[in-house]
């Protein structure tokens, strides 16, 4: 910390931090939330975990963890000492010193960026702000979102930023499943607005997690977490066309990406799939398209990407359908049809913005009858956009339901599934992940898609 950050009217909070005796409050505890309330716990700061469903409290509370990446023995002991506590009263927000919010930042239907969830936690801080807070926002947005949209908010308590409270933006860098990258040990972006704020941001998340880089402001730390997502989403668009074009040339696009892979310098493989998922990539090229507007420019390249990301599943039904019509002459509204996956992706059990999700939207609209079958989902939760299949169970994968479907559909290659027996019970199987070439798997019935 600089000698005139140390000197800058920090209303104490630098100190509070050194000594771990700063506040915590953690906005929404979902898969970023709770995997960083529970390092702040363990880094010795006390830590309060907001949220506005009544079960997770209540879960929370009782030392219950619904998160894969935090294990609920180690959530037990944090909650015995102590250290961390959830709650749903917003008027607790008064006791934070550092509050950070990790709220859902979706897409609308039409497609630009829904900062409701921002919005209405900003405007519940700004009720209960007091001198000497730090806010830090992570949840993913476009550039400008702190400045333009979090700064006013919080500015009409009466409070100034950069005097009375502070200001900051961390991106989240969370890859659930991911056992060798986790909170701690991922590398952590980090801004503030002015040079306190970037002083203690900088001095906090280096409390909490093994390495912080620090950057100019936090419309560069906006900036930084749309370009790593639209990195991936532009470069996964690529693939994905060069699989239906080598479809059609009768090329298998998953031994070309291997041979590929071999080259040690100048190319890095990504992998083709049913679609995307996750809270970030299918989301982040949206929000920086529709901010560029705001400046007369054009994301065409990116836009592009977008398009070829979202067409992907009904170039997977279309395969379904050619497939069912010439191995057993059969249309896909008399068919019944297996989800195989429902999270989005491999090992873990979140299912936002999954693919599955519209494969079983589209096999519906045509007349399929569409069931499904992951062993980290066994109930469907109630979601934001696919509320009719709150409620729908898992269906047990034996020889026997198998043998029930004409068709059935790899979406997510879970490692806990028996795909042997898949292959030895199904009339047909898309795999749109190649797992069954990758695990040695020989069978006529399956398809690659």
């Amino acid at each position: 910390m600089t000698e005139q950050a140390r000197t800058a009217p920090d209303h104490g909070l630098a100190a509070r931090i050194e000594k771990r005796e700063a506040v915590i409050g953690v906005v929404g505890l979902g898969y970023v939330g709770l995997p960083l309330a529970a390092a702040c716990a363990r880094a010795g700061f006390p830590t309060l975990g907001f949220d506005v469903d009544p079960g997770k409290i209540r879960d929370l509370n009782a030392g219950r963890s619904y998160i894969d990446a935090v294990a609920s023995d180690d959530l037990a002991a944090h909650v015995a000492a102590g250290r961390f506590s959830a709650t749903g009263d917003v008027a607790s927000f008064a006791r934070c010193d550092i509050i950070i919010i990790c709220v859902p930042t979706p897409l609308t239907r039409h497609r630009e960026p829904d900062l409701r969830y921002v919005t209405m936690t900003a405007e519940a801080i700004a009720a209960h702000l007091r001198a000497g807070q730090l806010v830090v926002l992570e949840s993913t947005t476009y550039p400008g979102t702190t400045d333009e949209v979090l700064k006013p908010i919080l500015e009409a308590s009466g409070l100034s930023c950069g005097i009375d409270f502070f200001l900051g933006f961390s991106p989240e860098r969370e890859d659930p499943g991911n056992v060798a990258f986790q909170t701690v040990s991922i590398p952590k972006i980090v801004a503030g607005d002015g040079p306190v704020a970037a002083a203690l941001v900088q001095a906090f998340y280096g409390a909490v997690v093994a390495r912080v880089v620090s950057v100019s402001s936090p419309s560069v730390a906006e900036a930084v977490k749309i370009t790593e997502n639209v990195f991936r989403a532009v470069n996964i668009a690529l693939v994905n066309e060069l699989k239906i074009i080598y479809d059609a040339m009768g090329i298998d696009v998953w031994e070309v990406i291997d041979a590929a892979a071999t080259k040690p310098f100048g190319y890095m493989p990504f992998y083709p799939g049913p679609g995307l998922g996750g809270h970030c990539i299918p989301i982040d090229p949206f929000y920086l398209t529709w901010k560029s507007r705001e400046f007369g420019l054009t994301t065409k390249f990116v836009e592009l990407a977008g398009e070829i990301n979202v067409s992907m599943p009904r170039y997977v039904i279309a395969s379904v359908e050619r497939h069912l019509d010439s191995r057993q002459k059969r249309s896909l509204s008399a068919s019944r049809v297996l989800i195989l996956g429902l999270a989005y992706k491999k090992n873990v059990s979140d299912i936002r913005e999954s693919p599955s999700f519209h494969l079983m939207d589209i096999l519906s609209q045509r007349g399929a009858q569409v069931d499904y079958h992951d062993p980290h989902v066994p109930v469907i939760p109630a979601t934001r956009e696919h509320g009719q299949y709150e409620g729908v169970r898992s269906v047990e994968l034996t020889p026997e339901a198998l043998a029930r479907y004409h068709a059935v559909i790899v979406s997510t290659d879970h490692d806990a599934v028996d795909y042997e027996r898949v292959a030895r019970h199904s009339a047909l199987v898309i795999d749109t992940r190649n797992v069954f070439h990758r695990k040695g798997i020989s069978a006529s019935v399956v398809v690659k898609s």
